[in-house]
């Protein structure tokens, strides 16, 4: 499916939407997640409330958009599957369905009945990775849930960030979950630190650390999937970055005095290229080489890039500046976790 999904993306994104949603369930279920998680993929997907209920009635979750829980009973007209031994899941859309409610509801529905057998299972399964990811969770908590999930104590791991349609060309062992953040619903799946064979697109890697310290790994692997640029970037590592994932978490663009003119900049066609290839080659010679254009041009566009900002971008410490203003640059105009529009 995977596979698939890709070629026919290329093709076609708008009618790989269909396909795109089948994919995402086949990798949630691939990760053996929880109910909270397939019924928050469930919501984002669809872009309204989603739940389920089992055939006793005993067990009922709701999630919004952003995967939050809702308390009450769900409404009385809703979009509804029936499934087995009287279940049901549903989305509480309060306009006219969409293309893909249907498409969305079957995945869902089947996603939970194959995940946990309806009857034979607890729905309500533990979010232990929600929680070792949780900075706002205290640290013994977050130590505790790490062990249920197997994680051993003194072991490096890190966290794999990824939107709900990141093409899987195959999927990293370890714990995985569905959570919300400030930019989106992310697949995040936690990975031990010697995991070389990652082939996901778009994600985001973090950094190395013990199970304390994955909220730290989660929130700059959500940094570098922000940075990812698929097909060229798909899969972004923090690491690479070094300390400036970390000054880019923390920050933001109120302090940043040149995101006015970066914008500027940015607006022309071959900035971002001649941007990346200036702040990478050692001199406007090399840049042009890389670049295949003649020297003239690209000292021109650095000439027009430093009476826009008002300084030498390649002088000192001015080429870090430019850097840093870039990378904050694609940080506002990532596009990674938007979810396609649905089609009315």
């Amino acid at each position: 499916m995977q596979e698939l999904l890709g070629r026919i993306a290329k093709l076609d994104p708008e009618a790989s939407l269909g396909l795109r949603v089948i994919a995402c369930f086949d990798e949630l279920m691939a990760g053996e997640v929880n109910s909270h998680a397939l019924a928050s993929a469930a919501a984002a997907l669809a872009g309204c409330p989603a739940g389920f209920r089992g055939g006793d009635g005993s067990r009922q979750l709701r999630v919004d958009s952003g995967g939050v829980s809702i308390p009450g009973d769900r409404p009385a007209e809703v979009a509804a599957l029936s499934l087995p031994n009287d279940s049901e899941v549903w989305l509480e859309r309060e306009d006219v369905a969409l293309p893909n409610d249907e498409l969305i509801l079957e995945r869902f529905g089947l996603a939970i009945g194959v995940r946990f057998g309806l009857e034979r299972q607890q729905l309500e399964t533990p979010r232990d990775v929600a929680l070792a990811l949780d900075p706002a969770a205290t640290p013994e908590d977050r130590s505790a849930a790490a062990v249920r999930l197997g994680l051993t104590p003194g072991s490096g791991y890190r966290v794999l960030a990824a939107p709900l349609f990141a093409v899987f060309e195959k999927r990293p062992a370890g714990p995985t979950d569905v959570i919300t953040s400030e930019h989106g619903t992310l697949q995040v799946v936690i990975v031990t630190d010697d995991t070389e064979d990652i082939a996901v697109t778009p994600a985001g890697l973090g950094p190395s650390g013990l199970i304390g310290e994955l909220p730290r790994s989660l929130r700059a692997a959500v940094v570098a999937l922000r940075l990812s640029r698929p097909p060229e970037e798909g899969l972004v590592r923090a690491e690479n970055f070094g300390g400036l994932v970390e000054l880019l978490a923390e920050s933001s663009d109120t302090t940043d005095p040149d995101a006015a003119l970066i914008e500027q900049i940015m607006d022309s066609p071959w900035a971002e290229s001649t941007v990346r290839v200036l702040l990478e080659a050692p001199t406007i010679r090399q840049a042009a080489r890389d670049l295949g254009l003649h020297h003239s041009t690209v000292q021109s566009r650095a000439e027009q890039i430093e009476r826009c900002l008002g300084y030498d971008p390649l002088s000192g410490y001015n080429r870090t500046r430019l850097g840093i203003s870039v990378l904050r640059w694609r940080l506002r105009n990532s596009r990674v976790l938007e979810l396609p529009g649905p089609v009315g």
